[in-house]
């Protein structure tokens, strides 16, 4: 049974392991500087979804620019942002030719599925993101203004808020795709997240502080979604492992 498993797997040298590596990792950025041209041609109009909510509310500051190659470099964000987004099928496809040759047969075929799930789950979180909490940081926020000041944003630091906090919302996202996954593997346990949920509590504050701009609000709109994601990947877990047998 044991050489079964192993002649499942394909041996490959480590420097063709590099060479196969290298050319992932070029069609990857590949995909990511199409979709990130695409995204240039397309900057006027992403810029004006991006700006949306703040220029929906009810007293909408004032949004400006600070120096002469603000809007390029604005332009620049959205496109390598919207680049990673669109590209990230490819990536997701990449990584799992990178790693497939290593898999066992019963472990190859979950793959194609996590890559599909894993997409949907990213554009989830970054849905999530736009549609609700950012609508509710800006009006939370900007309601802490006092009325004798007006308030102006600069496009430039608007933009890295809403594109991280999109970014960062899609990543956390994946939590439940890679614990279905991992426990299908034979790597993860439902057991094992339950006793350390305190750890992992600790873990999503330390991660909402690194993912999200730095306000407490942000962290803690990050904090409350991944605490639930990280329930759901023990229910996920554990409906993996049934299925599993």
């Amino acid at each position: 049974m044991g050489h079964n498993a192993t002649s499942d797997r394909k041996e490959m040298p480590f420097l063709n392991h590099l060479e196969e590596l290298r050319w992932r990792i070029i069609k990857s950025l590949a995909a990511v500087v199409v979709g990130a041209v695409a995204c240039f041609f397309l900057s006027d109009q992403l810029l004006a979804v991006l700006t949306h909510p703040v220029t929906r509310l009810n007293s909408p500051p004032k949004i400006i620019f600070l120096s002469p190659i603000g809007m390029f470099l604005v332009r620049l964000n959205i496109s390598i942002v919207g680049g990673i987004i669109l590209g990230l099928p490819v990536i997701f496809f990449q990584v799992w030719r990178f790693v497939s040759p290593g898999l066992l047969e019963s472990e190859r075929r979950y793959v194609p599925e996590v890559v599909g799930l894993s997409t949907l789950c990213f554009l989830t979180g970054a849905t999530l993101a736009y549609f609700v909490v950012l609508p509710m940081a800006l009006k939370f926020l900007i309601g802490m203004t006092i009325q004798q000041i007006e308030p102006q944003f600069d496009i430039g630091k608007y933009i890295g808020f809403v594109l991280r906090l999109i970014l960062a919302f899609g990543i956390v996202f994946e939590l439940p795709v890679f614990s279905y996954f991992l426990t299908r593997i034979g790597l993860l346990t439902s057991e094992f997240l339950k006793r350390n949920r305190i750890y992992a509590i600790v873990a999503i504050f330390v991660l909402a502080a690194i993912l999200t701009p730095p306000d407490v609000l942000s962290q803690l709109f990050m904090a409350g979604p991944l605490f639930l994601l990280y329930e759901i990947s023990i229910w996920v877990s554990l409906i993996a492992k049934k299925k599993g047998g």
